[in-house]
């Protein structure tokens, strides 16, 4: 690799050291949106939107709300894109409430950490469902724009028709967002009260346009006060650390402090996606909760995340597809096989945009990411980072030549001196990317530079995703995939 080049990532890269930490902070690094969160005695589970990355519903778990690690994948496959779900617990079982396909959907087991239920049609359409037991001890599904609706009471079946209870918060009209857009409706008993958490103002779009409100009612079916601290978490200016700030969950830990979860996107990138923050809030004298005015997090220990390098990075030494990766669109495991720590992947389609994916979420602003490919006759295999069809960039290296793909409608084809057998890298340096190869993973040669992903986010491509790495095998046969390493490149 040329100095220049080596002076050039490293310059960028402590551009982005870690500030101090204050609150907000990010528990969960990277695009793990539309947080729902459960404590269970002294154990947190949260689980967050899977969009159509299956197998989903990553389950993690904490013992102290900060560091957490990934346990279960509650859901193998399901129909469209499953959003904003509700993870609970009620007499002994575990749900996920979870809207996809026009309708909502609910599946149940009784170890969180085994095997979940197939997917249950609740038959009943609004989204980002919310779990309460009501002050009658009846069962109660809270949904977008304000409705509710009986469930039955083994919870898998509704027991009536939906009726609108609750019309959100007025927010002053020279505020900019998207839309009204009342949802995520996450309710707690406090007290007297009932409590309920609501996202408005649209969930992308400007730095300003998302929030979480609460409202509380002494019954179910309301009426519903608006709370005077309103709005609970909001970014009001694009100068801030956090933008679209909001769709927040109250949680208490076992020493009776409280704390919002909600998730944002770091300030001008987008392409991570939405991270899980926290923050502590405090009980007002007259029963309404609001942040707490002391925002120092002196004394609550040093987050780890979720150990990016370790929970990324796969020698494929199991036998078993790793909790980090995902498919694209279909859920396929028959197309893989994993032994001798090289993972097998059948090829399918004749670019990225149709390739066999298996995706992992990125979680730092600057990182390096590579693989070591061994390639069959007729088989392409690379790595990329990918947003979805119409917007991705990386490489892929079949037997006679490399592709590079600075996004999806521009590519170049120079000849592969390595033959079947190379290593690939992306150093993605704060959304500016060198695209490498190599023969012996020690000597680089570089295919691009400063190549631009900052485009590839749902403000200009929809859908509500992120940039993630991305392994692909396409053509015919299959690529071997070996040593996947994630890390953040140090001095």
């Amino acid at each position: 690799m040329r100095d220049g080049v080596l002076s050039f990532l490293l310059a960028i890269t402590f551009a982005f050291v870690a500030q101090a930490q204050t609150f907000p902070i990010p528990v969960l690094s990277g695009d793990y949106p539309d947080p729902t969160i459960l404590r269970d005695g002294d154990d947190f589970y949260m689980t967050h939107s899977p969009c159509h990355y299956p197998p989903g519903f990553l389950i993690w778990h904490s013992k102290d709300l900060l560091n957490w690690k990934p346990i279960n994948r509650a859901l193998a496959q399901w129909s469209g894109s499953a959003w904003a779900p509700d993870l609970v617990k009620h007499e002994g079982k575990y749900y996920i409430y979870y809207p996809a396909a026009g309708s909502n959907f609910v599946i149940w087991t009784d170890n969180i950490r085994g095997k979940w239920s197939e997917p249950i049609d609740l038959k009943i359409r609004g989204i980002d469902p919310g779990h309460i037991v009501g002050e009658d001890g009846k069962r109660y599904l809270f949904l977008s724009n304000g409705y509710v609706v009986e469930l039955t009471e083994d919870g898998l079946a509704t027991a009536g028709q939906s009726e609108k209870v609750y019309a959100g918060w007025r927010y002053p009209r020279e505020w900019v967002t998207e839309c009204m857009c009342l949802e995520s409706p996450k309710l707690i008993k406090y007290g007297d009260y009932f409590y309920m958490t609501s996202a408005q103002g649209g969930t992308a779009g400007p730095a300003t346009s998302h929030m979480a409100i609460s409202a509380r009612s002494k019954s179910i079916k309301g009426e519903w006060e608006n709370s005077p601290y309103n709005p609970i978490v909001h970014t009001y200016s694009d100068s801030e650390n956090w933008w679209s700030k909001g769709h927040g969950t109250l949680i208490d830990d076992a020493s009776g402090n409280w704390w919002i979860v909600y998730h944002a996107y770091a300030k001008d990138f987008h392409t991570l996606g939405r991270h899980t923050l926290i923050e502590p809030i405090e009980w007002t004298e007259d029963g309404w909760f609001r942040l707490k005015k002391s925002h120092s997090g002196q004394g609550w220990g040093n987050p780890i995340k979720q150990n990016t390098e370790e929970f990324l990075s796969d020698n494929f030494g199991d036998e078993r597809l790793g909790l980090q990766w995902t498919f694209w669109k279909e859920f396929a495991p028959e197309s893989i096989s994993i032994a001798q720590n090289t993972l097998t992947l059948k090829a399918k389609g004749t670019t990225p945009a149709d390739a066999r994916l298996l995706l992992a979420t990125a979680a730092d602003k600057v990182y390096e990411t590579q693989v070591e490919i061994s390639l069959e006759e007729g088989n392409g295999a690379g790595l990329i980072l990918f947003y979805n069809e119409k917007a991705f960039a990386g490489i892929v290296a079949d037997e006679k030549s490399l592709t590079v793909y600075k996004d999806a409608d521009t590519n170049t084809v120079i000849p592969n001196p390595f033959g079947n057998h190379v290593f690939l890298k992306i150093i993605n340096t704060g959304n500016l990317c060198a695209f490498l190869a190599s023969q012996d993973n020690r000597t680089w040669k570089i295919l691009a530079e400063k190549v631009d992903v900052s485009g590839m986010h749902h403000n200009i491509h929809k859908g509500f995703y992120a940039l993630r790495i991305g392994l692909l095998s396409t053509g015919a046969g299959a690529a071997r995939l070996a040593d996947f390493r994630y890390q953040i490149p140090t001095k």
